[in-house]
């Protein structure tokens, strides 16, 4: 039989209903930081609120590309991407210090979510290669948070 014809060949077999479900987690996860990042941004106030919005936007931009990158590997492994976020807690506290703690919270979360996929990634070295790059990203996104908490 070709290669074109062959069922196997052009779908190949689907991922684990845990990977499936960690990747789910991680795509509302990215979903969910869009949001939140692009809120901070708005309501950041004071002399400090250049620098500190566009920190804000650039992370919500970040979070768009990863959404986009992980949706699209949940449809290569034959998953459907969720079209829900995980929850967002707005506390109404804006002052910079509270939303860099929430922030802190969130990219620890969010952390552990790529090294979970990092473990169940399994043979797929792809998938583990992905998994590693983000738990690289995130790790450098809590290094400056808690850079950012620090006073000097």
């Amino acid at each position: 039989m070709e290669q074109t014809t062959n069922p196997a060949f052009v779908n190949p077999s689907p991922a684990s209903k845990e990977v499936l479900a960690c990747l789910s987690k991680c795509f509302q996860s990215e979903m969910a930081g869009i949001m939140r990042y692009l809120h901070y941004s708005f309501m950041i106030m004071g002399h400090n609120r250049i620098p500190i919005q566009k920190w804000f936007r650039d992370q919500a931009t970040e979070s768009t590309d990863h959404a986009v990158i992980i949706g699209e590997k949940i449809t290569s492994l034959g998953g459907h991407p969720p079209m829900i976020s995980s929850t967002i807690e707005e506390t109404h506290q804006h002052n910079v210090h509270t939303i860099l703690i929430e922030s802190l919270k969130f990219e620890l979360e969010t952390l552990e979510s790529y090294k979970e996929l990092v473990r169940l990634a399994g043979d797929d070295i792809a998938l583990e290669e992905l998994a590693r790059e983000f738990v690289r990203t995130e790790t450098e996104h809590v290094d400056e948070v808690r850079k950012m908490l620090r006073h000097g």
